[in-house]
């Protein structure tokens, strides 16, 4: 059974609706039915971090770096076939992804949507693992790790994570490292599976040309029936202090590369979406392509289009990222710090405000032009149980004082630099 809600924003001319079933699954759904193709996505809120959790009020459990991307490997596989032949035959694109907190299975399609549905459905639901295809696989993403670890712009992130985070599982890489992926058994790949892809903990999202509800009765009736789970992460608490201020490696890159970042408290589990709005909106008022800042390092032969910003932020963690490509990394840092302190003393220039307000407000609208933009929109509001058409609202009434506030958070005894230069 579903429980129907539905969200309109005349201001877009756009309305998509929120199903519940019984199981605890969410469904989002906004049909453009004047577009030729569909987008979906069958999520679960189960990424890299979650290595340390409880089920149902039970003993924590502590789990090896890697099992929710080796799950991701693993699902396509089944005792019928590979997912991705069945898609093959329909004409779809299919793919996944796994992130810090969130693993993903997607397809696109301008044809046959029921059946690529279909398809989705059913391997997610259906996993299939013996100790002999976890071991071939466990060689798989040992190359996989291995070649990241060869990656100049992976390995620039991931040392700046390290050199950030003594303890929150963030530091550690998507895919786990060879050691953790070693631990890994069958046995342990279906206890997490039923651990975190149970109904209650997962989201289906689809955008594009297709019937609302035909759609909620497919699902409804392509839905195993699964007693819901309670899990809670139990990470350990994450020290404000950074561990190292600057970190350095060497590999084959023609011109350095840095990412430079602040640290945020990790007083609580997840930012608020006005939180995150402001703290972007500050970025481009610092450093996006429309500041002073941006402007004289480009000038001065510091940046090149490269560079860019991020508010890197999930369960437990927050930081705001400045990456790119740079002669001298360390000059970039410094003069960030500098524009930082100088927005603290006078404040934000108001034609910025307005500017930066005006980039992001066109950045929102045009993501409903996108089937693909507007279903990993949706994911967005599964993740965090957000609105669609709340972040408009946000944005149009902010405050110069509400961006301003996020700067209270950035210092530089919490900022930390990580280059990956040239190997001599």
């Amino acid at each position: 059974m579903m429980r129907k809600q539905i969200f309109t924003s005349e201001e877009l001319g756009e309305s998509y609706t929120l199903a519940t079933h019984s199981s605890g699954l969410r469904v989002y759904l906004l049909e453009k039915p004047q577009y030729a193709s569909s987008y979906a996505l069958f999520g679960t809120r189960y990424g890299s971090i979650d290595t340390r959790f409880s089920v149902d009020g039970g003993a924590p459990v502590t789990v090896p770096a890697g099992i929710a991307h080796f799950l991701e490997h693993k699902l396509f596989e089944s005792e019928e076939g590979d997912a991705f032949v069945r898609y093959a035959e329909t004409g779809a694109y299919a793919n996944a992804y796994t992130s810090f907190d969130r693993t993903c299975y997607l397809f696109s399609c301008s044809s046959r949507f029921s059946d690529n549905l279909a398809i989705l459905l059913d391997f997610v639901q259906s996993p299939y693992f013996t100790a002999e295809t976890v071991r071939k696989e466990q060689g798989i993403i040992g190359q996989e790790i291995r070649m990241y670890d060869d990656s100049a712009s992976w390995r620039v992130l991931f040392n700046l994570l390290q050199a950030m985070y003594l303890r929150h599982p963030v530091r550690v890489d998507i895919a786990g490292t060879v050691d953790s992926i070693a631990q890994i058994d069958d046995q342990l790949l279906y206890r997490c599976y039923h651990t975190f892809y149970n109904p209650a903990n997962m989201f289906l999202c689809v955008a594009g040309r297709f019937d609302t509800d035909a759609v909620l009765s497919q699902i409804d009736a392509g839905l195993k029936d699964t007693p819901p789970v309670a899990v809670e992460r139990c990470a350990e608490p994450e020290p404000t202090a950074v561990c190292e201020a600057y970190t350095e490696q060497a590999l084959e890159v023609g011109v350095p590369l840095f990412c430079f970042g602040y640290k945020e408290r990790c007083d609580r589990p997840q930012r608020s979406l006005k939180e995150k709005i402001c703290t972007e909106m500050l970025l481009e008022i610092l450093a996006g392509d429309a500041s002073p800042l941006y402007a004289s390092l480009l000038r001065e032969g510091l940046i090149n289009d490269a560079f860019e910003t991020e508010y890197f932020t999930g369960h437990g963690y927050a930081a705001a990222l400045f990456e790119g490509e740079s002669k001298d990394p360390r000059a970039v840092a410094y003069r960030i710090k500098k524009e930082v302190a100088r927005l603290k003393n006078d404040g934000i220039d108001p034609r910025l405000f307005a500017a930066a307000q005006r980039s992001l407000y066109g950045d929102v609208i045009k993501r409903f032009d996108s089937v693909e933009g507007i279903a990993s929109a949706l994911v967005e509001c599964a993740m965090f149980d957000e609105a669609l058409f709340e972040e408009l609202r946000i944005l149009r009434t902010l405050t110069p004082a509400d961006v301003c506030a996020r700067l209270d958070l950035w210092s530089d005894e919490y900022a930390a630099l990580s280059v990956v230069v040239p190997n001599k």
